[in-house]
Parts: structure tokens; sequence; C-alpha cells
């Protein structure tokens, strides 16, 4: 204190003044403390009191009778004159608004903290229902969603999907029930539902659960213990990430999205239509159908035309009380699918079903797991009226693609063996669209083209100089979007050879006509940096210039 004095005041003031008194520091912390008591209760307190504290611990250059209470019964006057009541010193006030400043700041800090943590426990890994920025998502094309910045107003506008790629979800039914609290299940359920958004095509392909496959990482296994491993061992994504490679690797088919949801979501769903209608084959008469309480609950359907609630529609998905077992099971699925969309699409259900999803997406937290956010669901689901049933194509994985057969081990397996080859030959029919249904290129082919942007890569198997360069430089000048060109692994095709790795149906249709080729092939890699690799061979000849 005195050292601040000397460089602030002139020599002669030093000399002239007394020195000033020095401040109790002892009795005005009493003070404050008390009045920190009542203005900021017992966190100002705990805090103030540390600092009374360790304030006396240190050797305070002041004298001892202004630091002890004086015994005489009359204190001295300078004491008497308090009436105005305490006097704060400048810093006791500051470090009180500072204070006031962290006490506000820590409240705020743990609202949002409670806030995050309630949002981070949310099973829905993607309920967003804000607008997903255009070119995230649905390949280059982008994807629906609302358009402006977010649900100010009157919430969120959904657009369709406007993607120009495939869409391909993996839906996974679990069988887990809403009184149990296990952290892994099996899947009673895999279905690949795949949308081709430009040729408003769309495919079901149901994969029965008992399919013997290499689940990637963890051996050979029935396909519906992926989910339940990768929940297992904390597999990064869980259970729906390594079912999906599982997929992906098994069937040669790229997996954008998926859905998983419980028991719980879909007897809610079903029951928020108002129920589904269905036209029942034969009647179902299953005395031992599971009450999931490790008992039994019978069910009994009639042939005919049935009237289903959320409860009894899922028994008739799930009963294998039938000729064929899973094979019949995974064709009610489909049904009890098409049921939801007739229903939805014929009683113009979507707009009183997209003002009810965020509350739904809410309740459902616990029972529905998807990477796919809200408007992108909604999106897509728009999309159901542009696609008639005739173009919806619903096929089982069945005793033509697979064989029954045993495991050895104690006890074993019955399990079905899949017979690779037929299995590729579907997948290539249901996943290659210009193969499957040739489309017509009519209209502006250019922009056709150039809509559905396909990633091309030109390879020269022909043996002929320079072939691949000027093919490439060609194809773009037809709007074609070639990333590269180079030679081929061998250079004696007879015949040009086009592999389709994603959805382009125009830049595929378009290709086989031009370069004359009986069939495209379906490529098995998933992760293919192209979209089309075209391999060139003996019989092809750039078109001369005009």
């Amino acid at each position: 204190m005195t050292a601040r004095l000397r460089r602030r005041l002139p020599h002669s003031q030093l000399t002239r003044s007394a020195p000033p008194p020095q401040p109790d520091w002892r009795a005005t912390l009493d003070e404050f403390v008390q009045l920190a008591k009542l203005l900021s209760g017992q966190f100002c307190y705990n805090f103030l009191t540390r600092e009374r504290d360790s304030r006396a611990s240190f050797s305070i250059p002041v004298r001892s009778s202004r630091m002890t209470p004086s015994p005489h019964p009359n204190p001295p006057p300078r004491l008497q004159r308090r009436s105005r009541g305490p006097t704060l010193p400048t810093g006791m006030v500051a470090l009180l608004v500072g204070l006031f400043v962290i006490a506000t700041a820590l409240s705020a800090y743990l609202v949002f903290a409670s806030v995050r943590d309630f949002v981070a426990d949310w099973r829905v890994t993607a309920l967003n229902i804000n607008p997903t920025p255009v070119g995230q998502i649905g390949g280059s094309g982008g994807t629906g969603g609302s358009s402006g910045s977010g649900n100010s107003g009157g919430g969120f506008l959904p657009q369709k999907w406007s993607g120009a790629d495939r869409v391909t979800i993996l839906l996974l039914g679990i069988d887990r029930r809403q009184s149990e609290t296990d952290h892994a299940y099996r899947t009673d359920t895999m279905l690949l539902i795949s949308v081709d958004p430009v040729a408003h095509t769309a495919v079901m392909l149901s994969i029965p659960r008992d399919l013997w496959v290499e689940v990637p990482g963890y051996g050979v296994n029935k396909i519906n213990t992926a989910n339940f491993t990768g929940d297992s061992y904390d597999y990064p994504g869980g259970g729906p990430a390594l079912a999906v490679k599982t997929v992906e690797y098994n069937l040669g088919v790229k997996v954008d999205y998926y859905v998983r949801l419980d028991f719980v979501a879909f007897e809610t769903l079903i029951d928020t239509l108002g129920g589904i209608d269905v036209d029942v084959p034969e009647t179902i008469d299953d005395p031992e159908y599971p009450d999931g309480q490790n008992g039994y609950e019978p069910f009994y359907l009639p042939a005919g035309h049935q009237h289903l609630n959320g409860h009894d529609a899922l028994r008739y998905a799930r009963t294998r009380h039938s000729g064929q077992g899973d094979i019949d099971r995974a064709k009610r699925q489909q049904q009890v699918i098409m049921a939801v969309r007739d229903k939805v699409v014929s009683l113009n259900m979507l707009p009183t079903l997209i003002a009810k999803s965020p509350t739904m997406f809410q309740t459902l937290n616990e029972n529905v797991t998807t990477n796919l956010a809200l408007d992108q669901i909604l999106a897509l689901a728009l999309l159901a009226p542009d696609i008639p049933p005739e173009n919806i194509q619903s096929v089982v994985i069945d005793y033509q693609y697979v064989t029954e057969g045993t495991t050895p081990g104690d006890p074993p397996q019955q399990v079905l063996i899949p017979l690779r080859d037929k299995i590729r030959e579907l997948r290539d029919e249901l996943f290659t669209t210009s193969a499957a249904r040739p489309l017509p290129l009519t209209g502006d082919v250019k922009t056709l083209l150039a809509a559905e942007g396909a990633k091309i890569t030109v390879l020269n198997g022909a043996g002929v100089q320079g072939l691949a360069q000027s093919t490439a430089e060609w194809l773009q000048a037809q709007g074609l979007n070639v990333v590269a060109y180079d030679t081929a692994d061998r250079s004696d095709y007879t015949t040009s050879v086009i592999t389709l790795y994603s959805g382009k149906p125009y830049t595929a249709q378009w290709l086989k006509q031009t370069f004359g080729v009986a069939n495209i092939v379906s490529g098995s890699n998933p992760d293919s940096p192209v979209d089309v690799k075209i391999i060139l061979g003996a019989d092809w000849q750039v078109p001369p210039t005009p």
C-alpha cells in the first residue's frame, strides 16, 4: 500500500501527511460474511469463510491493536460512528458481483448439461426435425427434407426426397418386449427395402433369420445373430452397424440406412393408423404362440379379409405355424408392410402422420434406433404415392435360393445354407434397375444423365492405343461424368463389360444401348469410389464426331 502511494504522490505530501489509518480487515470481512450469507446463501458463506481464515494465516503489516478487539468495555469513538451501516471496500463489492456472475453462469451450464444428457440418452440416433442440408445424403443428388432455416414459425415443411440415387434401407425387427431390459437381442426380422426415386420403383427382399453366413470378424453364424453380436461386443455403431456390414458382405448390396424397432414400436405404429386390412390366404391356428412370459397365447385367425390392430398384426407377422415356417412368415411381414402403405396412401394420411411424427418419435425413443433423420424419413415417405403397387417387387430368399442343413456342434443347429450363385442372380435382377425394368429414354436424355451425375471410370480392355482416353472424352461430350480412365487388367476382352455399383438407372440404360451389351453386371463392392465401370472390348469403336 505504502509503495503504491509513493509512486503516485509527490514527496512533499508524503512528508507532511500522516499515514492513513489501516482498515480493520477482520471486522469488515466478518460483516461482509454476514451480508453474503443473507444475499448468496451457503455457497458464498463457505467461500468467504475460507477467505477470512486464509487472510488470518498471513502476516499483515498493521498494528496488532487493529487486528484484536480492545478489552476496554467502551470501544473507541471511531467504532461508535457506524450508524450509516457497514461500508464495504471496493474489492469486496467487486468480489460479490463476480460471485453472482459465476453462480448465474454455473446455473445456466447445469441446465444446459441436463438437457444435453437427456437428449444424448435418446435411442433414436438421428432424431432431427431440422432440415438436413442438401448434398450431405442421398448421393450426389442430395436429399429431400425441409427448406429454409428450421422450424421457426409454424414448424418445418417436409419435402419429397430429391436424391437421384437408389436408397436401400435395412429394416430390423428385434425380439424385445416392453418389460425386457437386456442389452442385446437377435433379430426376428431382416428386410431390405430399396427405392429408386427416379424410376419410381421399389424392392422388398426378406432375408431368413436362419441363413448361415459369415459375420465379418466373428466367424460363421446365423444372420440373425449379427445384431446381438454387435451390441454384445460393443462393435462400432452397435448391433445395427454389424448387421448392415453382414448383409453387405454376404449379398453384395450397399445399404445406406437402417431402422431397428421392437415389438412396442411395431404395435404403436399400427395402432396409430387405426389398424390395417389384410387378406389372410389360409387359416392360422397357432396354440403355441409365445406370450412373452414363458407361456402361450393361442392365436387363431380365419382365412379371408381381416382387420388387425397392432397386437394382432404383430402376431400375424410373427407366427411360424404354417407349412414353410420362416418363409411363410417373411411373406406375411411383407404383406403387412404393403397394407400399411396402402392405408396411408389410399386415405391420404400422410399430412396427419407428418404432424404427429415428432411426438411419435419422442414417445418411441426407447423402441426405435435409426441413422435416418426425421426429415429424411418424411421425405422418403412422401415418395410412397409416386410408386404404384405394380412397381413394387416383393421377394423372399426361399428354398429356390437356399438348402437346409445342420451345423456340427452340441447341440447342432438347423440352418439354411445359401446357394450363392442363385442369390447373386437374384441380387442382380432386383438391385440393377435397368436389368429388371428397362426405362424409356425419352425427352432430354442429357438432362436425365446429368441429373444422375454417375461417376464413371473407363478401362481399355481391347489393347487399342488411346482407346480409353478417346472414349472418355466422347462420353464427356455426351454429358456424362467420367472421372478416370486407365488400362484394364488384360487386353483380350472381345466384348465390352459394364459394371453398375449403385442405382443409376438412366445412365445404365443409356450405356447398355450405346455399347450394345446384353446385360449389365451388378458390382459387389459397396465401397466403390465410382458408380459405373466400363471395360472396353474389341467390339467397341468411338463414334465419329458429327
